[in-house]
């Protein structure tokens, strides 16, 4: 069982420390790095600092063979397209995105090669890629729920969760109202409910504000425990966030470990740093000539469970020894 380290949080801020918005060196062909994130915080810093791994593992180091610029939405998804324009605009031989950042940023800018990261919907049927084994065209990049697909993940994700609580009766999830990962998670979590015989109600929102009104909702349907979506509305707000899953007093689980790092009961699910790390690695490859078309989408094969032991506490919940034991991440 691996324990999270402080090293780690140094060592991702202080390869962060070069300012994102820097002037590039024209000279160096650019990377153009697109995420929904707030740009201070450690999840945002770790990402960038995933990037350039994968780079650098694939023999690019910034500032000798490439340079990096950086954009971030800072947890609005509408500032995408004007960011992915304004990246288009310093010409990069290639472009990164996480999550949805790869829609705004292929409409804007076709003829640029794009790898995008973590992406929980079917790049097939959204049309930015032929197939998972031949994108075709000028995009490529990793999912991370094509294995067995969102309901598969959805319920290793819950089983885990009942072995924490064991009374769930009714499970509420916070989510944005129109958001397509959000649509799927919706979809999986009813065919999981159905499966595993708890009651599931979703408690939607249209901004931020919403939030106080979805919990306050839930608390007054007596739910059992809340169930935060993966939408960049909501991860790219994490702070904000926790506020209210921490004054709910309820036990929550999410998705990405960032959100077990951050006071959610459990989390499980592909990691997000990891999936960076290979779009690096993909990029590195199209900036060495190779053809995104001819570079095979890729599923993602790490998965990570995280149990934040000093929420547990709070909560007066004990955790099995063998969910402990299961556990890649324990927060103390």
């Amino acid at each position: 069982m691996q324990r999270r380290e402080f090293i780690g949080l140094i060592t991702a801020a202080l390869s962060f420390s070069r300012p994102a918005h820097a002037q590039t060196n024209a000279s160096l062909p650019l990377v153009g790095l697109l995420m929904p994130l707030k740009s201070e915080t450690n999840t945002a810093k770790e990402r960038v600092a995933a990037l350039r791994k994968g780079l650098q593992e694939a023999g690019f180091i910034e500032g000798t063979n490439y340079s990096l610029a950086v954009r971030f939405a800072e947890g609005d998804v509408n500032r995408l397209p004007q960011l992915a324009r304004e990246l288009g605009a310093l010409n990069p031989r290639v472009f990164v995105t996480i999550g949805f950042g790869a829609s705004p940023a292929q409409r804007s800018f076709p003829e640029i090669p794009l790898v995008f990261a973590n992406v929980a919907v079917d790049p097939v049927t959204l049309g930015w890629v032929q197939s998972y084994a031949h994108p075709g065209g000028m995009i490529t990049g990793n999912v991370i729920n094509a294995v067995g697909g969102e309901e598969t993940m959805t319920q290793k994700r819950i089983g885990l969760f009942r072995q924490l609580v064991p009374s769930l009766t009714r499970l509420g999830m916070i989510a944005p109202a129109n958001g397509l990962l959000a649509m799927k998670e919706k979809e999986a979590l009813q065919k999981v409910a159905a499966k595993l015989d708890f009651e599931f109600v979703l408690y939607s929102l249209d901004t931020l504000d919403d939030l106080e009104s979805a919990f306050a909702a839930g608390l007054r349907d007596d739910v059992s425990a809340f169930y935060i979506s993966g939408e960049p509305l909501l991860f790219g707000n994490l702070s904000r966030v926790m506020t209210f899953v921490t004054a709910s007093r309820k036990p929550t689980v999410g998705s990405y470990p960032d959100w077990g790092r951050a006071g959610l009961l459990m989390s499980y699910a592909t990691d997000p740093s990891d999936a960076v790390r290979h779009a690096g690695i993909y990029a590195a490859k199209i900036l060495n000539g190779v053809k995104p078309g001819d570079l095979p989408v890729e599923q993602a094969s790490k998965f990570t469970l995280v149990i934040n032991q000093k929420t547990a506490k709070a909560l007066g919940i004990v955790v099995p020894p063998t969910l402990l034991a299961l556990a890649d991440e324990v927060i103390e």
